[in-house]
Protein backbone atom coordinates (compact mmCIF):
# COMPACT_ATOMS: atom_id res chain seq x y z
CA UNK A 1 0.00 0.00 0.00
CA UNK A 2 1.59 3.62 -1.16
CA UNK A 3 2.10 5.85 1.87
CA UNK A 4 -0.35 8.74 0.71
CA UNK A 5 -2.89 6.00 -0.10
CA UNK A 6 -3.16 4.73 3.52
CA UNK A 7 -4.46 8.47 4.78
CA UNK A 8 -5.59 9.79 1.61
CA UNK A 9 -10.15 9.99 1.66
CA UNK A 10 -9.95 11.35 -1.31
CA UNK A 11 -8.32 8.34 -2.24
CA UNK A 12 -11.13 6.19 -0.99
CA UNK A 13 -14.02 8.20 -2.67
CA UNK A 14 -11.68 7.73 -6.23
CA UNK A 15 -11.90 3.53 -4.93
CA UNK A 16 -15.82 3.83 -4.60
CA UNK A 17 -16.08 5.34 -7.81
CA UNK A 18 -14.13 2.85 -9.49
CA UNK A 19 -15.33 -0.05 -8.18
CA UNK A 20 -19.25 1.31 -9.24
CA UNK A 21 -19.95 2.44 -5.94
CA UNK A 22 -21.12 5.65 -6.70
CA UNK A 23 -24.05 5.75 -9.34
CA UNK A 24 -26.10 8.81 -10.43
CA UNK A 25 -29.80 8.98 -12.24
CA UNK A 26 -33.41 8.87 -9.91
CA UNK A 27 -32.87 6.73 -6.91
CA UNK A 28 -34.98 6.22 -3.68
CA UNK A 29 -31.76 5.93 -1.10
CA UNK A 30 -34.47 5.97 1.77
CA UNK A 31 -37.88 7.61 3.03
CA UNK A 32 -36.05 10.45 3.94
CA UNK A 33 -33.86 10.84 0.09
CA UNK A 34 -36.38 10.14 -2.47
CA UNK A 35 -35.61 11.04 -5.95
CA UNK A 36 -31.84 11.47 -5.29
CA UNK A 37 -29.37 11.75 -8.36
CA UNK A 38 -27.09 10.14 -6.75
CA UNK A 39 -26.47 6.51 -4.96
CA UNK A 40 -23.82 5.35 -2.83
CA UNK A 41 -23.00 2.11 -1.57
CA UNK A 42 -20.19 1.28 0.19
CA UNK A 43 -20.20 -1.97 0.27
CA UNK A 44 -18.54 -2.48 -2.60
CA UNK A 45 -15.35 -2.07 -0.70
CA UNK A 46 -15.33 -5.53 0.84
CA UNK A 47 -13.91 -6.16 -3.46
CA UNK A 48 -11.27 -4.51 -2.15
CA UNK A 49 -9.33 -5.46 1.06
CA UNK A 50 -6.92 -2.51 0.73
CA UNK A 51 -9.26 0.10 0.12
CA UNK A 52 -11.54 -1.57 3.18
CA UNK A 53 -7.85 -1.06 5.50
CA UNK A 54 -7.41 2.24 4.28
CA UNK A 55 -11.29 3.27 5.71
CA UNK A 56 -10.38 1.35 8.94
CA UNK A 57 -6.87 3.33 8.97
CA UNK A 58 -8.88 6.68 8.20
CA UNK A 59 -11.43 6.42 10.75
CA UNK A 60 -8.80 5.55 13.29
CA UNK A 61 -6.55 8.79 12.14
CA UNK A 62 -9.73 11.45 12.81
CA UNK A 63 -10.17 9.40 16.54
CA UNK A 64 -6.90 10.05 17.15
CA UNK A 65 -7.31 13.48 16.17
CA UNK A 66 -10.23 14.04 17.69
CA UNK A 67 -9.04 12.78 20.81
CA UNK A 68 -5.59 14.70 21.15
CA UNK A 69 -7.29 18.05 20.75
CA UNK A 70 -7.18 19.90 24.30
CA UNK A 71 -11.02 19.48 24.63
CA UNK A 72 -10.87 15.92 23.27
CA UNK A 73 -14.02 15.70 21.08
CA UNK A 74 -14.09 11.60 21.29
CA UNK A 75 -15.05 10.06 24.34
CA UNK A 76 -12.77 7.27 25.81
CA UNK A 77 -14.27 3.46 24.27
CA UNK A 78 -13.73 0.05 24.91
CA UNK A 79 -16.02 -1.55 22.33
CA UNK A 80 -16.99 -0.75 18.47
CA UNK A 81 -20.40 -1.72 17.48
CA UNK A 82 -21.42 -2.13 13.69
CA UNK A 83 -24.92 -1.07 11.94
CA UNK A 84 -26.33 -3.10 10.07
CA UNK A 85 -25.08 -4.35 7.74
CA UNK A 86 -22.46 -2.20 5.89
CA UNK A 87 -21.43 -1.02 9.41
CA UNK A 88 -20.50 -4.38 10.32
CA UNK A 89 -18.27 -4.56 7.29
CA UNK A 90 -16.27 -1.61 8.73
CA UNK A 91 -16.35 -2.09 12.48
CA UNK A 92 -15.07 -5.60 11.48
CA UNK A 93 -12.01 -3.81 9.84
CA UNK A 94 -11.96 -1.63 12.67
CA UNK A 95 -11.56 -3.87 15.31
CA UNK A 96 -8.91 -5.75 13.23
CA UNK A 97 -6.90 -2.60 12.69
CA UNK A 98 -7.07 -1.34 16.13
CA UNK A 99 -7.14 -4.77 18.23
CA UNK A 100 -10.71 -2.81 19.90
CA UNK A 101 -13.28 -5.65 20.74
CA UNK A 102 -16.22 -5.64 18.88
CA UNK A 103 -20.30 -6.23 19.20
CA UNK A 104 -23.22 -6.71 17.02
CA UNK A 105 -26.22 -5.01 18.00
CA UNK A 106 -28.88 -7.25 16.27
CA UNK A 107 -31.89 -4.71 16.13
CA UNK A 108 -34.50 -7.00 14.57
CA UNK A 109 -34.91 -10.67 14.96
CA UNK A 110 -32.85 -12.81 12.48
CA UNK A 111 -33.29 -16.90 11.62
CA UNK A 112 -32.84 -18.24 14.93
CA UNK A 113 -31.16 -14.77 16.69
CA UNK A 114 -33.28 -12.58 18.52
CA UNK A 115 -33.04 -8.67 19.22
CA UNK A 116 -29.87 -8.53 21.22
CA UNK A 117 -26.83 -7.91 21.10
CA UNK A 118 -23.75 -10.78 20.01
CA UNK A 119 -20.82 -10.43 21.80
CA UNK A 120 -18.88 -10.25 25.45
CA UNK A 121 -19.29 -6.55 27.45
CA UNK A 122 -20.05 -5.41 30.46
CA UNK A 123 -22.59 -2.92 31.33
CA UNK A 124 -21.00 0.59 31.97
CA UNK A 125 -18.67 -0.74 28.63
CA UNK A 126 -18.93 2.55 26.19
CA UNK A 127 -19.35 1.26 22.97
CA UNK A 128 -17.84 3.75 19.50
CA UNK A 129 -20.77 3.35 16.87
CA UNK A 130 -19.97 2.68 13.36
CA UNK A 131 -21.58 2.41 10.16
CA UNK A 132 -20.48 2.74 6.45
CA UNK A 133 -23.18 5.89 5.00
CA UNK A 134 -25.61 8.03 7.02
CA UNK A 135 -28.64 9.89 5.82
CA UNK A 136 -30.79 10.95 8.39
CA UNK A 137 -29.35 8.64 11.44
CA UNK A 138 -32.54 6.86 12.24
CA UNK A 139 -30.19 3.41 11.87
CA UNK A 140 -27.68 4.54 14.07
CA UNK A 141 -30.48 6.09 16.22
CA UNK A 142 -32.03 2.55 16.77
CA UNK A 143 -28.33 0.73 17.45
CA UNK A 144 -27.74 3.21 19.74
CA UNK A 145 -30.87 2.58 21.67
CA UNK A 146 -30.00 -1.17 21.85
CA UNK A 147 -27.32 -0.52 23.19
CA UNK A 148 -28.43 1.29 25.85
CA UNK A 149 -30.93 -0.77 26.44
CA UNK A 150 -28.45 -2.93 27.28
CA UNK A 151 -26.22 -0.97 29.79
CA UNK A 152 -23.96 0.34 26.89
CA UNK A 153 -23.13 4.11 27.30
CA UNK A 154 -23.02 5.65 24.02
CA UNK A 155 -21.24 8.69 23.28
CA UNK A 156 -19.81 9.39 19.81
CA UNK A 157 -20.83 7.77 16.15
CA UNK A 158 -18.18 7.48 13.25
CA UNK A 159 -19.45 7.11 9.55
CA UNK A 160 -17.23 7.16 6.37
CA UNK A 161 -19.84 8.69 4.25
CA UNK A 162 -21.82 11.56 5.41
CA UNK A 163 -24.89 12.44 2.76
CA UNK A 164 -25.56 15.58 4.43
CA UNK A 165 -29.47 14.92 4.89
CA UNK A 166 -29.12 16.47 8.90
CA UNK A 167 -27.46 13.48 10.90
CA UNK A 168 -25.30 14.90 12.63
CA UNK A 169 -28.03 17.42 13.78
CA UNK A 170 -30.36 15.07 14.58
CA UNK A 171 -27.90 12.95 16.54
CA UNK A 172 -26.71 15.71 18.38
CA UNK A 173 -30.12 16.90 19.80
CA UNK A 174 -30.33 12.96 21.59
CA UNK A 175 -26.38 13.09 22.97
CA UNK A 176 -24.22 12.09 20.48
CA UNK A 177 -21.65 13.61 18.13
CA UNK A 178 -21.01 12.44 14.47
CA UNK A 179 -17.82 12.00 12.84
CA UNK A 180 -17.32 11.36 9.03
CA UNK A 181 -14.69 10.59 6.70
CA UNK A 182 -16.14 11.78 3.32
CA UNK A 183 -19.18 14.23 3.05
CA UNK A 184 -20.90 13.82 -0.38
CA UNK A 185 -20.45 17.84 -0.98
CA UNK A 186 -16.44 16.92 -0.96
CA UNK A 187 -17.44 13.58 -2.83
CA UNK A 188 -18.55 15.29 -5.99
CA UNK A 189 -16.52 18.28 -6.11
CA UNK A 190 -13.50 15.84 -6.61
CA UNK A 191 -15.88 14.01 -8.82
CA UNK A 192 -16.24 16.83 -11.32
CA UNK A 193 -12.56 18.49 -10.88
CA UNK A 194 -11.66 15.21 -12.32
CA UNK A 195 -13.97 14.70 -15.34
CA UNK A 196 -15.60 11.93 -14.08
CA UNK A 197 -18.99 13.22 -13.91
CA UNK A 198 -20.78 16.57 -16.13
CA UNK A 199 -20.86 20.26 -14.77
CA UNK A 200 -24.72 19.39 -15.08
CA UNK A 201 -24.34 16.06 -13.26
CA UNK A 202 -22.88 18.03 -10.46
CA UNK A 203 -24.92 21.16 -10.77
CA UNK A 204 -28.17 18.38 -10.40
CA UNK A 205 -26.52 16.53 -7.17
CA UNK A 206 -25.53 19.82 -5.75
CA UNK A 207 -28.95 21.38 -5.93
CA UNK A 208 -30.43 18.28 -4.38
CA UNK A 209 -27.80 18.18 -1.38
CA UNK A 210 -28.54 21.96 -0.95
CA UNK A 211 -32.83 21.20 -0.68
CA UNK A 212 -32.10 18.87 1.92
CA UNK A 213 -29.70 20.71 3.75
CA UNK A 214 -32.36 23.58 4.21
CA UNK A 215 -35.08 21.04 4.35
CA UNK A 216 -33.61 19.73 7.54
CA UNK A 217 -32.12 23.29 8.85
CA UNK A 218 -36.07 24.08 8.68
CA UNK A 219 -37.16 21.07 10.12
CA UNK A 220 -34.89 21.33 13.35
Amino acid sequence: MAKEQSLDNLWLAQILFDLGGVQFGNFTVSESAVSSPIFINPKVLISNPTALSVAAKLMQQEINLAQSLRRARVHPFNLVAGVPVGGLILASAYSLETSTPMIYARIRPEGTGKRGIEGRFTKGDTALIIDDLITRGSSTQETATLLEENGLKVKDVIVLIDREHGAAERLRQHGYNLMSILKLDVMLTHYVSKGLISEETYRACAEYLHSKQGENHSNL
